[in-house]
This record gives C-alpha cells, structure tokens and sequence, in this order.
C-alpha cells in the first residue's frame, strides 16, 4: 500500500502528464455529431456497464438507478440509420427560406440560432494511451472469454426477482457511500434521504432485499462516489485511465475508487483491505448487476467506429454529468 500511495501522489504531482488536459482531440467523429453545437456536446458511441470497458463504480446501483452507466449509455444513444440521426430539414428539403417565404442561404438558416452558443465538448488527457489501449482489449476478452459466460449462466440459474432482491441488498450496504460523500459534497438534505433509506429498508425491508422506502415512501436519494465529490471540490479528473478488471477511470476517480472502498461495510468482512471475502462479494455484486444488461456491451461496441475512443468520451461526460447534476 505504500507503494501504491507513492505511485499515486507521483501521478498527481507530475505536471508532464496534465500537460495535455485542455487539449482537444479529435476521436469518432459522426454525422450526428456534427448536427447540433448549440445546446449539447457531440454525442459519443455509448457503451454498457459490462466487465471490459466499464466503471464498475456505476454498477453499484441496482439495475435503472441514476449512477448507472449502463442506463446512462443507453439514454445516450437514440435511433440512427445508415448516415445518423439525419431529419429532412437538415438536408434543406424543408429549410426555412426555401419557398421564398424567409431567409436562407447556402447552409439553411444558420442565423436562426445566432444568440446560442456552442458548448465544447468534455475532454480529458490521455498521456498514456499505449497502456490504455492494451487495457482496454484485455478488459474486452475478459468480457467475451470469462465475465460474459459467467453472467449469463448465473441469470440461467438465479431467476430476476431473486437477482433483483441481491441488487437491493448491495445498494442497501452502500448507503454509507452516499451518505458521507453527500455530506461532503454539502448537500445535507440527500443525506438524510440516504440514511431514511437505509434504516427503513434495514427495517422494513427485511435488511434491505426490499426498497422500500422507494417503493412505499418515494425516497429515491441520491448517487454520489469520492470521485465526484473531488470533481465538486474543483480537482480535475488529471488524466485517462483504463485500469485491469476495473475499466475505464480517470486519476480522481481511481483515487476515489480507494476511499469509497473504506468506507464500504463489507471491506472489513476480511482481515485486510483487499482479501478473497471482500473481492468476493464485490465480484459477486458486479455478477448479479452486469446479468441484468447482457448484450448492450455487444450493441454498443458494434455501432461505435472506434469503441475506444468512444468509450473514453462517452466515460468523462458521464462522469461530468454527475458532477454537474444534468
């Protein structure tokens, strides 16, 4: 662990590998991208919450919540044909102007939206992209060759009212997660919804295998990680990372990775802070909630032009979203 804190405050520290930060690149570029500047960032190939290329963080959830890539992803990607998402006022059939009825020029109306502003779209350094890439394909087999077949044999086995009882009960022991970066975050009112959620639900819903407090009373809370709450502190994601098992991530969020990880309940089931009992059901929670979403990866992968790129963008917006509450 001393290594890895060395490692880690060596990464923080280095101004050569920020350097590329505020540096656009230019990644997967569609049609549908380029259609709208003004009210929106381009729009990445989503991808799911699978074992290869995932944040496993946002699988903490229970299948549909807010912090679920997956479900965010999935928002994320609307219906295309062959060129995008191409409507035929864009190609000027039904350009304003075009009857001789109101201005146009060449392009169609481009004054129309001359007081909006175009939004940039979120960037972050990826110094180290070599090591990601190779990360990123590991992680993929892992996906095809073990996670995949694992999870679908266990949604075979496990019938989903009895997986969804598991996703509660995960979701329940992470309460303390929530209701401290809460707190941190200043947001005191959706602390308490936390902790009325994980006492009505230790209560009345049977240690948790029930939301009730959702169910029965409305309380729906709110996700938030250490990550985020750096990023609410105004800490910088740093750079790009794709970490072994873990995903893509981000140097904030590898961090806050750690700390969410102390202050979870079931760490301190084993004698150390990684051991086979705590890896275990950690492994066991990501099984239960990956079965849930089996064959998104797939899609998604396949509709991206480069899955890599797109996943990394794709990643930091959804992680800029939760920072910014959108």
């Amino acid at each position: 662990m001393a290594g890895f804190s060395l490692a880690m405050a060596f990464l923080f520290c280095c101004p050569l590998l920020h350097a590329g930060e505020d540096i656009p690149e230019v990644g997967a570029i569609t049609i549908r991208d380029l259609q709208d500047t003004g009210d929106r960032s381009a729009r990445p190939v989503a991808y799911t919450m699978a074992a290869g290329n995932t944040s496993w963080r946002g699988l903490q959830a229970a299948e549909g919540g807010p912090e679920n890539f997956s479900t965010y992803a999935a928002a994320k990607q609307t219906p295309s044909d062959e060129y995008g998402d191409v409507k035929a006022e864009d190609v000027g059939e039904a350009a304003p102007g075009a009857d001789g009825k109101g201005p146009s020029d060449e392009y169609g109306d481009v004054a129309a939206d001359s007081g909006a502003t175009a939004k940039p779209q979120v960037q972050i350094a990826d110094p180290l992209r070599p090591f990601n890439v190779a990360m990123y394909h590991f992680n993929d087999k892992l996906y095809f060759w073990v996670w995949k077949p694992a999870a679908t044999g266990y949604s075979h086995v496990l019938p989903r009212p009895f997986r969804n009882l598991f996703s509660n009960f995960y979701r329940n022991l992470t309460a303390p997660v929530r209701i401290m970066n809460n707190l941190f975050q200043g947001e005191v009112g959706y602390a308490g919804e936390e902790l009325a959620k994980l006492l009505i639900n230790s209560t009345v819903g049977v240690g948790g295998l029930r939301n009730c407090a959702e169910e029965c009373f409305g309380i729906k809370g709110r996700h938030a990680d250490f990550g985020q709450t750096l990023g609410k502190w105004g800490l910088s994601p740093g750079f790009y990372l794709v970490l072994p098992f873990l995903g893509p991530s981000s140097l904030r969020n590898s961090f806050g990775f750690l700390v969410d990880w102390a202050m979870r309940p079931q760490t301190y089931v084993g004698t150390e802070f990684f051991d086979y009992q705590n890896v275990g059901l950690f492994v066991h929670e990501k099984i239960n909630s990956t079965s849930f979403h089996i064959g998104e990866y797939e899609a998604l992968k396949k509709a991206a032009i480069d899955p890599y790129v797109s996943m990394r963008d794709i990643y930091i917006q959804y992680r800029t979203d939760l920072i910014e509450n959108r």
